[in-house]
């Protein structure tokens, strides 16, 4: 148990690493970055729901603001100013122990400061009670205290990412900060996750995780505020 919790903290433990833009063969210029409306001043219920129109179809999340304030309310501000629109996923890590399909899907601004707010605390799991789990979605980061406009979606259960209070580890004390769930669309996260793979995009361990045809967030909408559907 102890040998897997390492091999699969030795790619995740910088997951932002991946929101970095990765060196291309040739310069590719990044997407048009779209007139960013006023996010809402109204207090934010205790869970809101996101609506990400992709390519692939529609994935509607849930975020959960009354167990991660700060993770919750900065992905709903990114959708209420519309940072999301045009940005892409980009990442498909698959880990080949366990049951299949097994792994994430990462996608987000990917360190555009032209669409990046300011850095959200950090907000571990066993502070939160948001275990990662199939459909949760979880934020990017560098460093604890770092995640801004990129985030995961768990295609399978990763216990690896839970705060692990016990550790001597720093990255594996800290964990990383779960904030919400896919309700409706898990079918298409895995149709993200099955799409081909890049063989020469990526960087040491991240080569083999690059989307070859990045799946594009076309618009990330707030829903009215109900009764949420449970994901498929």
């Amino acid at each position: 148990m102890i040998a897997r919790r390492v091999a699969l903290f030795a790619p995740l433990a910088i997951l932002l690493i991946a929101a970095a833009p990765v060196k291309k063969r040739a310069p590719v210029a990044r997407p048009a970055v779209p007139a960013y409306a006023k996010p809402s001043t109204a207090p934010l219920p205790e869970k809101v729901r996101i609506a990400l129109t992709t390519d692939m179809g529609p994935i509607v999340v849930e975020v959960d603001v009354k167990r991660a304030p700060a993770s919750a309310t900065n992905f709903v501000r990114y959708a209420e100013t519309k940072r999301f629109d045009g940005t892409v996923f980009y990442r498909a890590m698959h880990l080949k122990w366990g049951e299949q399909p097994n792994g994430l899907i990462q996608a987000g601004t990917r360190n555009d400061p032209k669409r990046n707010l300011p850095p959200v605390a950090h907000e571990p799991t066993d502070q939160t009670g948001i275990p990662h789990k199939a459909g949760t979605l979880s934020m990017a980061r560098y460093a604890p205290g770092t995640a801004t406009g990129d985030f995961s979606i768990m295609v399978s259960d990763q216990p690896g990412l839970d705060a692990q209070p016990d550790s001597t580890d720093p990255e594996a004390k800290a964990g990383y900060a779960a904030f919400g769930q896919v309700i409706e669309g898990m079918d298409v996260v895995k149709a993200i996750f099955a799409a081909p793979i890049s063989e020469t995009e990526g960087e040491g361990f991240m080569r083999g995780q690059m989307l070859a045809q990045p799946v594009k967030i076309i618009t990330a909408r707030r829903l009215p505020d109900g009764p949420a559907a449970a994901a498929p």
